[in-house]
């Protein structure tokens, strides 16, 4: 069997050279990374993850702990997450938490006595959760989170939520409507009400009046969507437009649209927010807010594995689609 004295006498470098670059360690010259790996490859070398282990006293193994509703936010995620993992020869491990109370803790707990992580990625409303960073803190264990609000120790990708949500804003005004509910976050979501805030900076903007009749609270899944729909559309003076804070949401009241009969966009605009890949399959295809969620994954995972970096800053861009237009005429 190839072993690690075999890569190192081939390229002719120190083991600990070829660890370094085994481990993607950083502060390697490409030069030698390009030796070690044609060294790696020629002799058909796989490094022994035991070993690896004793050597640099890490498992290689990386917690995504999540609690959100909305799978196509959580997945996208996840795959940017799993495949820097599998560059950087980490694994990835996935664990659904409940909110609030010591069930969070035990499922901690259990992980890591049975793996020992690496690090923990936290994604909303996990994110900004006090007790469950307070826990990783006092563990000493390294955390990194997404769309984080709150203060708090470790890496952190700070997103543009409130100019996001007033781009929302600014295009179904700039589209002819004056009447527009919203659908808004569980107030958990701390990085999600953000967005409420950018929408409700565009109709001050634009002189329209808040009504709060037309602010309904939703769960980010696709049942509340409906609900809010329900709520929304019964009105005595009912939106020409909708705004759901995520994804999930507003393809429930495009649902709930093609089940009463409206026309979408005719008789109502839907935008929502992710840009998940059920958006672009919907019909009419689904105008809302792109985050690049598995660049931000990736990211995070580089944190983690190597260290503190410096954190990119990430766009957020509206994408219309054909779930939003003008309103009719008297609407």
């Amino acid at each position: 069997m190839t072993s690690i004295h075999d890569v190192a006498a081939l390229a002719q470098v120190s083991i600990k050279t070829v660890s370094r670059v085994v481990n993607k360690a950083p502060n390697v010259s490409p030069e030698l990374q390009a030796r070690v790996n044609a060294a790696i490859q020629q002799l058909d070398y796989r490094p022994n993850q035991s070993a690896r282990r004793l050597a640099g006293g890490k498992s290689f193994m990386i917690a995504f702990l999540y609690n959100n509703p909305a799978p196509g936010y959580v997945s996208r995620i996840q795959i940017g997450a799993a495949w820097r993992c599998r560059e950087l020869g980490y694994h990835l491990v996935v664990e659904p938490v409940s909110p609030g109370g010591a069930e969070r803790f035990e499922v901690l707990d259990r992980l890591v006595a049975a793996l020992r992580p690496d690090g923990i990625l936290l994604v909303p409303p996990l994110s900004d959760d006090e007790g469950l960073l307070a826990r990783l803190t006092e563990m000493r264990l390294p955390y990194a989170r997404i769309a984080g609000s709150l203060a708090a120790e470790g890496f952190t990708i700070h997103t543009p939520e409130r100019a996001a949500g007033r781009m929302v804003a600014d295009h179904l005004i700039a589209q002819g409507h004056r009447r527009i509910g919203i659908i808004t976050p569980p107030p958990t979501h701390r990085a999600a009400l953000r967005r409420v805030d950018g929408f409700r900076d565009g109709l001050a903007d634009a002189g329209i009046a808040t009504d709060d009749s037309l602010f309904v609270q939703g769960r980010f899944d696709f049942a509340s969507g409906i609900e809010a729909g329900e709520q929304l559309l019964a009105l005595p003076q009912p939106p020409s437009a909708i705004f759901a804070t995520n994804d999930e949401m507003a393809l429930g009241v495009l649902t709930l649209a093609h089940r009463v009969g409206m026309r979408v966009p005719e008789d109502l605009s839907v935008a929502g927010f992710d840009d998940t890949t059920a958006s672009l399959t919907s019909w009419p295809p689904l105008t809302t807010v792109r985050q690049p969620l598995e660049d931000m994954g990736r990211s995070v995972i580089d944190a983690l594995a190597n260290g503190p970096v410096e954190t990119p800053e990430f766009l957020f861009t509206l994408v219309e689609r054909g779930s939003s237009g003008p309103p009719s005429p008297g609407a």
